[in-house]
């Protein structure tokens, strides 16, 4: 019998769990927006203090760039925090360290603290030519007896040479390269007419009897085999017929302050001398590198991109003011683009000030940090201003700001609250990519200071502009504009600069509320209603209305039309170009059911490239890929990409616990595994001594250890692996043991070296774990290259993570649960297409691209959040009436805020340098693919998909109830009371 009855089962309808959810989010929204809304009048009440604070606070701050410092450890913000191959290299230094090394350094093994490092080529021949061997020679004598002097001026003046400052030998001698000692060998040989001994290529014999890998020093070599290339896989190698270029290194000690200021000084000199030598030896190419060249020229991005910056500022000032601008003068806001980009400037000054009043540095990848500002600031001004035009005009300047905080800080909010979820995640301990972290760190900094700007300066700003409006001031010039009947008898220009409407001609074309339409209230966030549960037919239908307005007021849903000049607007030339286009033209096509299927063929053929590209992601591990275009790094790289590309870099095989090497087995199992590399070893050589003098190379320890200590490490040629082992003491008389040793390995390969180095870092690894001895393989380029992948996609693998538990949880007590499922589809789509694309055109996974991915989250919220909080809050007509009101109300702002900051990423698109290239091209497929789901993709896919449109439409003998609601309506100037058939 109760279910016989509307009302009543309408009644009963609330006890059921949905709508208790329901009424809580009603009941959570309605506190949220009447906060808003008292700040709102509090903010319009003070100002002149709200404009004022932010700019003194950050003139205050910005005092405090005294203290600016650059990161200067670039190693460990590119390289994974935590991982094997730190603790691994920190094993390897305590062990043998590179002071130790008293016989030879492998330049790509060994990375001490400072040192200088050259390739050199030749445009023409060979440089074992006798012509380029004495030119070349001639240089390292330059380099060697080059001085620099410290301090630059005064009587403490002293002058250091690379004796001075080199790693010395046994001797006391500089270690130099084993190339030079061939070269000099073959340059006594020809000046004294006897035959030029053979240079072999990857090992070769020196004149001491002793072997040398000069794999990493020569390059470009051809040998005397049939087909022209060194192919020998023996200990010696193949004959060198020619060879194109040649490496040399220089280490320097840096034993303190002093000496590492020496050192850098002559690292310094140490390029200039180069740069010098070449311009006089225009036949040979010289690629210097330094160890702070890639510290200089990582940092150099920031340097040359401060102009592009600047232009990008400028750009999007001029269409942030043109997408403020209107033809009628009074309404025209465009001071308010401008003051969008300087509330913008302001939180970043600030932002700054406290990193430097902490005492962090900065990085060139904080590059990124103002695009993240820029979007999220111009999206919530946009935003404002929009609702700000949807106001009642006849409403106190105070009641218009309260009614926008009302109506946008929810939304502005939740977007504040998602980019800080994904920047603070990142940020946390569970980063292990140090860039990223302090990155993100950064950028929820700036991104919450330029939240409080936007409540606090540009809202008082706001304010300010609504004042000139209410005087009827030229939105540009302040001028006072006059009425119509003074406008006749001026020129035509004038004219056109000062229209406007005045508000009795708007009233003439639009009857006051109550007499030409007796059935519409006013909307007023003042309004206080004696009925809450409005009929479904008048309060969202958004035909019914013939003016509609923002709910303000504690309906549960709004009204679709906020003014009264929104859907039957007799002035439509007055009305904003880009809302005009979308009211009138885009609205209508995109929602039209002949191009909703060429729609969804564009999202299959979106989400196949997208594909295309996620499975070909490759991760860029190479720091070289992120410091600036044509520097000293990148033509280092490339020439050693070029001509040094056939072998590995030296690997170090470090058996560091004490292990049985007079056992047979033991021995197998050693030379098995280095098998199939270039080696040095000294038990394969130690093996050899013993077969050669015609003793077993089982033998018991003491014979063992006894021969290789004072016979085998005593000849010349076997000397310098003295330093590949370490003896410990045993008791007294007894022979040591062998405590730790290690050998070298050079592997063969081939373009795709870093992903070869990658697989063998694996496969050794993973051997070690079963082998009878502890052993461990390491270089210095395995601190990039271990667990890279994981430490870089993991900030965004959690960032990911936290939006979409933030977006489940609000879904419980804030948001419509469709509308956080929509939002957190779209977030997915927007990432997955993001990195597919990135990929195809070009972009690895590196810590720059990563950076980019982890913004994108919150700026594909910016835009397409409102847009879907827009189409859920409607009740009743239909999907595709709803569409176009979502459109005009949120599709508008969304559209302003990409032109302008897709506008603003087009200078740096010009900069040279590797980090600026990949971070246009990521935000640029952010901001399209954040354009597509908002102004494509969502409209066409809500108008069949749910949220439905039907939920609380019930048709019968509800529609002829009629209901009276007393209204009073709080102005500045009166208070009203109507009474109004609804």
């Amino acid at each position: 019998m109760l279910g016989s009855a509307p009302g009543l089962s309408g009644r009963w309808e609330r006890l059921e769990p949905r709508p208790r959810a329901r009424m809580l989010r009603q009941v959570l929204h309605a506190g949220l927006r009447t906060s808003f809304h008292a700040l709102g009048r509090f903010v319009a009440s003070h100002p002149v203090f709200f404009a004022s604070a932010p700019v003194l606070l950050s003139i205050l701050l910005g005092a405090s760039f005294s203290r600016y410092r650059v990161e200067e450890d670039v190693g460990s913000l590119l390289a994974p925090k935590h991982s094997l191959a730190k603790i691994e290299g920190n094993l390897v230094d305590s062990l043998f360290p590179v002071n130790r090394s008293k016989h030879a350094l492998y330049s790509d093994l060994q990375t001490p603290g400072r040192y200088g490092r050259v390739i050199v080529t030749t445009r023409k021949g060979s440089v074992l030519d006798p012509v380029h061997v004495d030119t070349i020679l001639k240089l390292h004598r330059r380099i060697y007896q080059m001085q620099v002097t410290v301090p630059a001026s005064g009587l403490n003046s002293f002058n250091y040479s690379f004796s001075y400052l080199c790693l010395p030998d046994d001797k006391n001698v500089c270690i130099i390269d084993d190339i030079i000692r061939a070269m000099e060998e073959i340059q006594s040989a020809r000046t004294s007419n006897r035959s030029v001994p053979v240079l072999r290529y990857p090992i070769t014999q020196l004149a001491d009897g002793r072997q040398a890998y000069i794999g990493h020093q020569l390059g470009g070599v051809q040998g005397w085999g049939p087909s022209g290339a060194v192919r020998g896989t023996g200990a010696r190698g193949e004959g060198v017929r020619s060879a194109r270029a040649l490496q040399l290194t220089y280490y320097l000690q840096a034993r303190g302050g002093l000496m590492d200021r020496v050192a850098s000084q002559w690292e310094k000199a140490f390029c200039a001398e180069l740069q010098h030598f070449a311009a006089l030896h225009p036949k040979l190419g010289l690629y210097p590198s330094t160890s702070s060249s890639l510290r200089t020229d990582f940092q150099f991005s920031s340097v040359l991109a401060r102009r592009p910056l600047l232009a990008s500022l400028g750009v999007c000032g001029v269409l942030a003011v043109l997408c403020c601008s209107m033809r009628d003068c009074v309404r025209s806001k465009p001071w308010l683009g401008l003051l969008a980009l300087l509330s913008v400037t302001l939180s970043g000054l600030t932002a700054a000030g406290i990193l430097n009043l902490t005492g962090a540095t900065y990085n060139s990848t904080y590059l990124g940090i103002p695009f993240v500002m820029l979007g999220h600031g111009l999206f919530g001004s946009f935003e404002m201003l929009s609702s700000w035009r949807r106001t009642r005009e006849d409403q106190h300047v105070k009641e218009r700001v309260a009614s926008v905080f009302e109506d946008v800080m929810l939304r502005f909010s939740g977007s504040t609250m998602l980019h800080l979820m994904t920047l603070g995640l990142a940020a946390s301990p569970l980063t292990n990519m140090e860039a990223v972290r302090l990155f993100c760190r950064t950028a929820a900094l700036a991104v919450t200071i330029s939240y409080v700007y936007m409540l606090s300066f540009y809202s008082s700003c706001l304010v300010f502009t609504g004042y000139l409006e209410t005087g009827y001031r030229h939105g540009c010039f302040c001028r006072r504009v006059p009425k119509p009947d003074r406008l006749d008898s001026k020129p035509a220009w004038y004219r056109c600069l000062m229209y406007t409407r005045y508000q009795d001609e708007t009233q003439t074309a639009n009857p006051p509320h109550g007499v030409g339409h007796s059935h519409a209230h006013p909307s007023n966030p003042n309004l206080t209603h004696t009925h809450v549960h409005t009929h479904p037919h008048t309060a969202n239908n958004p035909n019914s209305h013939g003016h509609g307005h923002v709910a303000n007021s504690t309906h549960a849903h709004p009204h679709p039309h906020t003014h009264s000049n929104a859907s039957t607007d007799p002035h439509p030339q007055d009305s904003h170009l880009l809302l005009g286009c979308v009211r009138r033209c885009y609205g209508d096509w995109i929602t039209n059911t002949y191009v909703k299927p060429f729609v969804v063929l564009l999202y299959l053929v979106y989400i196949s490239f997208g594909l295309m590209g996620f499975l070909q992601v490759t991760q860029g591990s190479d720091p070289s890929a992120l410091v600036a275009m044509d520097t000293t790094t990148v033509l280092y790289t490339r020439a050693q990409q070029r001509y040094f590309s056939s072998y590995s870099p030296v690997i170090g095989f470090y058996i560091y616990e004490s292990a049985p090497y007079w056992n047979a087995s033991v021995q197998r199992d050693l030379l098995e595994y280095a098998k199939g590399f270039q080696r040095i070893s000294w038990l394969e050589a130690y093996l050899n001594y013993l077969s050669d003098r015609n003793q077993s190379t089982s033998q018991p320890r003491e014979n063992f250890t006894r021969t290789l200590r004072h016979s085998f490490l005593r000849e010349p040629q076997f000397a310098h692996f003295a330093d590949d082992i370490i003896f410990a003491e045993r008791g007294q008389g007894e022979e040591p043991d062998v405590a730790a040793s290690r050998i070298f390995l050079v592997a063969k390969t081939t373009e795709n070296k870093r992903e070869e180095m990658s697989v063998l870092l694996d496969t050794l690894r993973r051997l070690s774990l079963t082998s009878r001895v502890r052993f461990l393989i390491f270089n210095p380029s395995f601190v990039y290259l271990d667990r890279y992948a994981a430490a870089v996609s993991s900030p965004l693998r959690h960032s990911l993570l936290a939006v979409l538990f933030l977006l489940g949880l609000s879904s419980l007590a804030v948001v419509e649960p469709l509308v956080s499922v929509w939002l957190g589809l779209t977030l997915l789509s927007v990432q997955f297409g993001v990195l597919g694309f990135m990929t195809l055109w070009g972009v690895e996974l590196d810590c720059m691209s990563v950076l980019c991915l982890i913004s994108a989250l919150g700026h594909s919220a910016d835009c397409s959040g409102p847009l879907l909080c827009g189409f859920a809050s409607g009740r009743g007509e239909s999907r595709t009436r709803w569409v176009r009101v979502a459109l005009e109300r949120h599709g508008v702002p969304s559209l302003q805020t990409l032109i302008c900051y897709s506008a603003a990423l087009v200078p740096v698109g010009s900069v040279r340098s590797n980090l600026t290239r990949t971070l246009f091209r990521c935000l640029t497929l952010t901001a399209g693919c954040s354009a597509l789901h908002t102004l494509a993709f969502l409209p066409t896919l809500l108008t069949f998909l749910p949220p439905s449109k039907s939920r609380g439409h019930r048709p019968g003998g509800e529609g002829q109830r009629q209901e009276v609601e007393c209204v009073e309506m709080n102005d500045s100037t009166r208070v009203v009371d109507q009474i109004t058939t609804v």
